[in-house]
């Protein structure tokens, strides 16, 4: 297939909108599939997974090809719930277009206006198909008009349902005022522009020509002189429209009852861009290339997916050039791959082909050198491709193996899953001794863990991870450390005098060397410094670490025999123990930055819960239908934020989060988490 006969579209939108159901019936219609597959029955090409059967939604994306007109579309269908963003992201890297599935009965959502965005960040053309007509509820009208406020002038509805809700029976296009009528048929039958609906389709129309013309200085002369542009003209000026993110169109449908799909499929074709108009992602380095199929290899891996039979299979874009079966391509970062067998996907199916063009999305499998982000060239050139902006993980649990036996199963499926996903982290928190694993939600972490037990049968038990507390001090005082003893033989003598006073927060430890004299001789100083800090981690009022300390060694005694570091060691630690009682120790917390976007009429309660939380909030602002509210809140008050903030706002809010700074615990809170150190150490 030549290039300018590809389409790449990416489905996206909001959970809930019906995208992969719209993707099933594109297939269906399309003749790619025999029996449209339904999300709920388990039946679906593109929700295979064992744990998108079980929730009936989409949790990764997927890729399936079809061919219209003699064209060739890639479909990627991918995940709407925020949890699962990373793979929302992914797919626009590698898609051509955009198609937002917005559901006429819930309307613009928090996700779709996120992706939104994104997609016009990465500069992917964008359309807009109404899905879900037919439901209850639904309503055109009112769904163009959220569209319109959301997105703004560049909305310009095509087409026109004819009847709403199950008593939705068809379809106009605006340009040509042809009415279709759907009767459970894979393609509409033309008939007569229904009355009912003529005047406000005369009105869409002129508004559509309208647009049209103003676009070219002779289509406006010919529209004054009474000649509408032809259908040819609408055609090219809509889809430069498109491509240069002037206008986005607006298709209506209803997948389970077939209707518009037909021309869905031909808008795609006839409307959407192709590969060779659509210039190459951003460049983290290296000059462009002009897509075609005569130049270099250039290709980017939007996804791996580890499997433990099959090994890493890659998923990739082709910008440049045309990819061969055991062609050896150059990993930008580094080193050289050789891809074996080629493979063009077919939902979970892998079918096998000998070669891959510009505008081409395949997959190789067991290349374990790639991972999501890579750029693959021809040896030679110096493209490095921008990877994909992945939003932080908001989510976090501590995990242990279940099973003792499993230690180094569990680290090799986490470095897998890692890998496969780039929203998922994995870090190791030192202070607390906790293996962390971090996500974009509860329900993300959860579905992680749940595949690692099917994939590498390695069960984890998970829980709420600790806090990272921190003491320090806010007065200064000072102590004699001594130590002494003597068993027979040669003893142990140190004798070290330092003054502990505060520093400023988040400044750190100091050591001040203040000896003169020689009464501590400099061989044994460090020894002073090195007690001292190991006291400091053992915390005073509840065994956190103590920051933000300046500690003076000032005087001290020795012995010349039974001297040794091991003595000043252990003086410093008896001088911190000594003085502790008189520095008036404090509990820091961890207060982190949130940034939190919900639909405005959640705002109250959104900001009523972050001063329950004993948080504060920094500033909001937002238009529309969305705010943005940014507020700093302590780290102990939101470890299961995501589900509290869906619980709050329907599923409707997002928000980011990282760690800011620490501040004086309140005394109350304090003498909880002091009560339940005390409890621990009984």
């Amino acid at each position: 297939m030549q290039p300018d006969k590809v389409r790449n579209v990416a489905l996206v939108g909001h959970g809930g909108s019906g995208k992969t159901t719209l993707a099933e019936a594109m297939l269906f219609v399309g003749g790619t599939t025999k029996r449209q597959g339904s999300v709920e029955q388990g039946t679906s090409l593109f929700d295979h997974e064992p744990e998108e059967v079980e929730r009936g939604i989409s949790l990764s994306l997927a890729v399936a090809t079809m061919e219209w007109a003699g064209h060739r579309i890639n479909i990627i269908d991918t995940p709407g719930a925020s949890d699962f963003a990373g793979d929302a992201r992914a797919a626009l890297r590698a898609a051509d277009m955009a198609l937002f599935a917005v559901s006429a009965v819930d309307g613009v959502e928090v996700q779709t206006e996120q992706l939104w965005d994104v997609a016009g960040q990465e500069g992917i053309p964008r359309a807009i198909v109404i899905t879900k007509l037919d439901r209850e509820r639904a309503s055109f009208e009112r769904t163009l008009s959220q569209l319109r406020e959301s997105f703004g002038k560049a909305v310009a509805p095509i087409q026109m349902p004819i009847g709403a809700e199950q008593n939705l029976r068809g379809l106009v296009r605006i340009a040509s005022e042809r009415a279709y009528e759907y009767t459970g048929a894979p393609k509409g039958k033309e008939i007569e522009l229904p009355e009912e609906i003529a005047d406000q389709v005369h009105a869409t129309h002129t508004s559509l020509i309208e647009t049209v013309v103003e676009t070219d200085d002779e289509l406006l002369e010919a529209y004054f002189e009474g000649k509408e542009p032809t259908r040819d003209q609408i055609v090219e000026t809509v889809h430069e429209g498109i491509v240069s993110g002037t206008m986005d169109p607006v298709l209506v449908t209803s997948a389970d009852k077939l209707v518009g799909i037909d021309l869905l499929l031909e808008f795609i074709v006839d409307y959407g861009p192709n590969p060779l108009e659509r210039p190459m992602p951003k460049l983290a380095s290296g000059e462009a290339i002009e897509p075609g199929l005569e130049g270099p290899v250039v290709a980017y891996v939007f996804k791996t997916i580890s499997d433990p039979f099959v090994g890493r299979i890659s998923l990739f874009r082709i910008y440049s050039g045309t990819v061969k079966a055991d062609q050896h391509l150059d990993l930008a970062r580094g080193g050289q791959i050789r891809l074996h067998n080629l493979y063009k996907l077919q939902g979970k199916e892998h079918h096998e082909v000998s070669e891959l063009p510009t505008g081409g999305i395949g997959a190789v499998a067991k290349v374990e050198e790639t991972r999501a982000g890579d750029t693959l060239r021809s040896p030679g050139s110096d493209v490095v491709i921008e990877p994909v902006a992945y939003p932080s993980p908001v989510a976090e649990v501590a995990i242990t193996p279940h099973s003792n036996q499993d230690e180094e199963k569990l680290s090799t499926a986490l470095h897998r899953i890692e890998q496969e996903d780039p929203t998922i982290r994995v870090s190791r928190r030192a202070d607390t001794g906790e293996t962390i694993l971090s996500g974009l939600g509860d329900s993300h972490i959860e579905v992680t863990l749940q595949r690692i037990l099917r994939r590498y049968g390695v069960e984890i038990d998970s829980s709420l991870p600790k806090i990272p507390y921190r003491e320090t001090i806010t007065r200064t005082g000072e102590a004699e450390g001594k130590h002494k003893k003597q068993s027979g033989g040669r003893g142990q003598f140190g004798v070290a005098y330092v003054r502990f006073s505060p520093k400023p927060r988040g400044s750190g430890y100091e050591f001040i060397d203040s000896i003169k004299g020689g009464s501590v001789p400099r061989g044994f100083i460090p020894a002073v410094d090195k007690g001292v800090q190991e006291a400091l981690e053992r915390g005073i009022v509840a065994g956190y670490p103590v920051v933000d300390v300046a500690a003076e060694l000032y005087d001290g005694k020795y012995h010349p025999v039974d001297s040794d570091e091991l003595s000043f060691r252990m003086a410093g630690i008896q001088a911190f123990r000594s003085a502790s009682s008189s520095l008036r120790p404090i509990l820091l917390e961890p207060i982190m930055k949130m940034k939190i976007i919900v639909p405005a009429d959640h705002i109250g309660d959104v900001m009523g819960d972050i001063n329950s939380k004993r948080g504060r909030v920094l500033g909001m602002e937002g238009e529309g239908t969305l705010r943005s509210v940014e507020a700093e809140v302590p780290m102990s008050e939101i470890q299961q934020y995501a589900a509290e903030l869906r619980s709050l706002t329907s599923g409707r809010g997002t928000f980011e989060v990282e760690f800011d700074h620490y501040a004086e615990m309140p005394h109350n809170e304090a003498e909880k988490v002091i009560a339940s150190a005390r409890d621990t150490e009984d």
